[in-house]
C-alpha cells in the first residue's frame, strides 16, 4: 500500500494561539513528530494534519498540549460548540476590558493635568497608582503571562512574551520606586494602558475574524433541520440526519430542499443561487436533480434521496471551502519564516535599546521606557493575519458565486495564467449533443439508429447518449415491428476510434470516419464543415449510415472567451473532433487556436507541450477523459456539472457550468492576491517603521500599544473589503 493510501488527513480545532509566532511554532513542533505533516492556520484556529499509520489523533493532541496549546478533533458538532464557547469567552473578556478601562482611566487621566505649572502636585498618590495598576497587570493581564509561559515552555516565544515582558518591566520599576520612596517618575499608566489597549485590539480582532467565516456559516444555516419523509404511505417529520439514500421526501412550496435527490413527480422552480450564484430559478420536473439547501418555489415535489449527510453537494462545498481556508498560499511562506524568528530578534533589539539609552542618557527610567516601547510596538499579529484572513474571505466569496477553490495555492496561481486550454464538449458546448442528421445507405433511418444504439447502449459518452436518445424517440414514433431494442455481443471498444460488436447476427462497427476510411466522403465533409460530428455505422466494409451529431455552443461561451482574451490570456481549444468540425466550433466561439483529433490519452501530453512555451497553463474540462489533462495543468478548472473524477482532480470547481466562471475565478484570484499584498505591505511597513521609532525614543509605550492593537484590526478589516467583490464585473 502506498504512503498516500495509508495516510489520512485529520482537522483539529486549536486553542490558545495568540499570534503568528504561535502558529509557526506549533506547525514546526507537529512537523517534527514522526508520521505527522501539519499545516496550522492562525485565522481559522485550525490545524490540518496528515497522519501516517504510525501516528494517531491522540499523539497530535499530546504534541499540541506539550507545545502549550489545546487540540480537539473537528467533528459535525465542533463548529456549533466552538461558536458557543467563543461567545462565552468573548463576553467574559468584554467584562474584563471594561474593568480594565475603569482602573486605567484615572492613571491616564492624571497625565492631562501634569503639563501645567504645578503638574506634579496633580499626580495621584503613588500607593493609589500601585493599587489601580496591579489588578490590571496581574488579573486582567494574566492571559499574557499564561500565554508567555506556555510559549516558552514549548521552546518558542510569541506576542504574549513581548507584552508580558514589556509591561512587567514598567510595573516592576514603578513598584520599586513607590515601595522604596525613590525620587523617580513612575510608569504605572504605561503598563496598564498597554494591557487595556492590547485587550481592546484582541476583542476587535476576534470580532472581525468571526466575520471572515460568514460564508461557511451562511451555507450551514441554509440546510433545513427537519424533512417530511414518506413512511408506509404516511408523511412524517424526521431530522435530516436520519435520512438514508432511497428515502422519499416531500418539498412543499417555499421550503428548502433537505438533501440531494431526484424528482419523482411534481413540477416547480428552484432557486439555486446559493450553489451557482445565478439568481434565475431553475425549472424542475420528474427525473431532474435537486440539491440540499436550495429554495423551492411555488410547486410541490416528491423526491427520492440520492445524497445525504456528508455526501450532499452542500456538504462537499462546505468541506472544500473549509480546506481552502485552512491551506496556505506560497506568498505566506515569507511571512511564516519571518514570524518564526521575529520575537527573539525583537527581544535582542529591546535589550540593545535599553543598554544604548542607559549608556547615552545615564537614566535608567528613560532606557526602560524606550525598551518597553520596542517590545510593545513589535507584535507580529498583523503579519500572521495578513494572508489567512484574505484567503478566508476570498474563498468564501467564491463559494457564494459558485466558484469552489480547493486550496490557496490554486487561488494564488490563477491570476498568473498565460495559456488556457479548453475542452470542447460540455465546456464550450452545452454537453448535451443531439442527432441532427441520419444519412442511411442500405437500411432505414430507424433501423440504423436501432443498430447504433445497441452498440452504444452501455456507454456514458455524450455522443453515445445522443444516439441512444434518438433511437428511443425513433422507436416510439415508428410502427415497424422490426425496429426494436437490440442486444450486442462480442463487444469491443477502440479508444478514440469507435466500437464494434455483433448485433442481430451482423458484425457491426460504429466510429469515426477516419477509422472506417471515409475521410474523403463528400457527405462527411459537408456535415463536418457545418460544425457537426459524424460517426459511421458499417457492416463489414459496407456503410449502413452516416449519423451527424451536434452540440450547441453555450450561450455564454463566446462572451467568456472574449473576456479571457482581453485579459491577455491565450485561449486554445482541445478536441477529439476532426479539423473541419473543430474549426467551425472554434470560429463560432471566437477562438483562433485549436487542436483537433486529440485522443483522450493525448490531452495531458498536449498540456505538457504547451507548458514548454513558458507561462502558467490552465485546463478547463468536465469529463472523466479530461482528468489526466487537468492533473497535468498548472491550474485546473472543472465544470461542476461534469464527472466526479474531473471535480476530484481540479483545483477549482465551477458549479454553475458556465465558462464565465473561469474569468470570475481569475478575477477573484487577482483581487484576493491584491489584498494579501496590501496586508503584507501594511504589516511589514508597520514593523519596519515602528521598531526604529521606538528604539530612538520617539514612541511612548501607550501610543505603541494602541498602534500595535490597531495594526491587526486594520489588516483584518482590509481583508473584509473583499466582501465587495462580485462575479461578472
Amino acid at each position: 500500500m502506498s504512503e498516500a493510501a495509508s495516510s489520512r488527513v485529520v482537522e483539529f480545532a486549536i486553542g490558545g494561539m495568540t499570534c503568528a509566532a504561535c502558529s509557526a511554532r506549533l506547525e514546526k513542533v507537529l512537523n517534527r513528530q514522526a508520521g505527522m505533516q501539519a499545516n496550522v492556520n492562525l485565522a481559522a484556529e485550525r490545524a490540518r494534519v496528515r497522519l501516517s499509520a504510525e501516528a494517531d489523533e491522540a499523539a497530535v493532541v499530546a504534541a499540541v498540549a506539550k507545545a502549550g496549546f489545546t487540540a480537539a478533533v473537528v467533528d459535525g458538532q465542533t463548529r456549533a460548540r466552538e461558536k458557543a464557547e467563543k461567545l462565552q469567552v468573548y463576553h467574559r473578556e468584554i467584562r474584563r476590558f471594561w474593568i480594565a478601562v475603569v482602573l486605567t482611566l484615572p492613571l491616564v487621566g492624571q497625565m492631562l493635568f501634569m503639563f501645567g505649572e504645578h503638574g506634579h502636585q496633580n499626580e495621584l498618590p503613588r500607593w493609589l497608582q500601585l493599587a489601580l495598576a496591579t489588578p490590571v497587570q496581574f488579573w486582567i493581564g494574566w492571559r499574557f503571562y499564561d500565554g508567555a509561559y506556555k510559549s516558552l515552555q514549548g521552546g518558542g516565544a510569541n506576542m504574549d512574551v513581548l507584552v508580558a515582558l514589556g509591561t512587567s518591566m514598567a510595573w516592576g520599576f514603578s513598584a520599586a520606586v513607590t515601595l522604596f520612596g525613590l525620587d523617580q517618575h513612575v510608569y504605572f499608566e504605561g503598563g496598564a494602558a498597554v494591557i487595556t489597549l492590547v485587550l481592546l485590539g484582541k476583542l476587535l480582532e476576534a470580532r472581525a475574524k468571526a466575520k471572515t467565516s460568514d460564508a461557511i456559516e451562511s451555507l450551514i444555516r441554509l440546510q433545513p433541520k427537519m424533512a417530511r419523509v414518506e413512511r408506509d404511505g404516511q408523511w412524517i417529520e424526521m431530522p435530516v440526519e436520519a435520512l438514508m439514500p432511497g428515502d422519499v421526501f416531500l418539498v412543499r412550496p417555499g421550503e428548502n430542499v433537505p438533501v440531494d435527490g431526484e424528482v419523482l413527480d411534481g413540477e416547480s422552480s428552484v432557486n439555486e443561487a446559493m450553489l451557482t450564484g445565478e439568481s434565475m430559478p431553475v425549472g424542475k420536473r420528474s427525473g431532474d436533480p435537486v440539491f440540499a439547501a436550495t429554495a423551492n418555489g411555488q410547486g410541490a415535489m416528491r423526491c427520492r434521496a440520492t445524497g445525504v449527510g456528508e455526501h450532499t453537494l452542500l456538504a462537499g462545498i462546505i468541506r472544500m471551502v473549509g480546506e481552502a481556508q485552512g491551506s496556505k498560499a506560497p506568498v505566506q511562506r515569507l511571512a511564516d519564516r519571518i514570524s518564526a524568528i521575529f520575537v527573539p530578534t525583537v527581544c535582542v533589539i529591546a535589550l540593545l535599546t535599553f543598554a544604548g539609552w542607559w549608556w547615552y542618557s545615564g537614566q535608567f527610567a528613560v532606557a526602560l521606557v524606550n525598551a518597553v516601547a520596542v517590545l510593545v510596538i513589535a507584535c507580529p499579529c498583523a503579519l500572521g493575519l495578513a494572508t489567512p484572513t484574505a484567503i478566508m474571505v476570498g474563498t468564501g466569496q467564491g463559494a457564494r458565486a459558485g466558484i469552489l477553490v480547493k486550496n490557496a495555492e490554486a487561488l494564488e496561481r490563477a491570476e498568473k495564467i498565460a495559456v488556457l486550454a479548453l475542452d470542447k464538449t460540455g465546456t464550450l458546448t452545452c454537453g448535451a449533443p443531439q442527432v441532427t442528421d441520419v444519412i442511411a445507405r442500405g437500411t432505414s433511418r430507424e433501423e440504423a439508429l436501432s443498430l447504433a444504439a445497441a452498440l452504444e447502449d452501455h456507454s456514458e459518452h455524450p455522443l453515445a447518449r445522443a444516439i441512444v436518445s434518438a433511437s428511443s424517440a425513433s422507436m416510439e414514433a415508428t410502427t415497424d415491428p422490426a425496429v426494436n431494442r437490440k442486444k450486442v455481443t462480442n463487444f469491443q471498444s477502440f479508444t478514440g476510434q469507435g466500437v464494434a460488436g455483433e448485433v442481430a447476427g451482423r458484425m457491426l462497427r460504429l466510429g469515426s470516419p477516419s477509422w472506417l476510411g471515409l475521410d474523403a466522403d463528400p457527405a462527411v465533409s459537408e456535415l463536418q464543415r457545418a460544425g457537426k460530428t459524424v460517426v459511421v455505422l458499417a457492416d463489414g466494409n459496407a456503410v449502413l449510415a452516416l449519423i451527424a451529431i451536434a452540440d450547441a455552443l453555450r450561450p455564454t461561451s463566446r462572451e467568456a472567451v472574449k473576456r479571457l482574451r482581453e485579459r491577455g490570456i491565450r485561449v486554445i481549444m482541445l478536441t477529439g473532433d476532426n479539423a473541419a468540425t473543430a474549426a467551425a466550433i472554434a470560429a463560432e466561439a471566437g477562438i483562433d487556436e485549436f487542436r483537433a483529433g486529440i485522443l483522450p490519452g493525448d490531452k495531458a501530453a498536449a498540456i505538457s507541450e504547451l507548458k514548454v512555451g513558458g507561462g502558467l497553463v490552465a485546463m478547463v474540462g468536465d469529463g472523466v477523459n479530461d482528468a489526466p489533462a487537468l492533473a497535468a495543468a498548472d491550474v485546473s478548472f472543472a465544470i461542476g456539472v461534469g464527472s466526479d473524477a474531473a471535480v476530484e482532480v481540479a483545483d477549482v470547481t465551477l458549479i454553475r457550468g458556465d465558462l464565465n466562471g473561469v474569468f470570475d475565478a481569475i478575477d477573484l484570484s487577482a483581487v484576493t492576491l491584491g489584498k494579501i499584498r496590501q496586508n503584507l505591505f501594511f504589516a511589514f511597513f508597520y514593523n519596519v517603521l515602528g521598531i526604529p521609532l521606538a528604539a530612538l525614543g520617539w514612541l511612548n509605550p501607550v501610543v505603541a500599544g494602541a498602534a500595535m492593537a490597531m495594526s491587526s484590526v486594520s489588516v483584518v478589516s482590509n481583508s473584509l473589503l473583499l466582501k465587495r467583490w462580485r462575479p461578472g464585473r
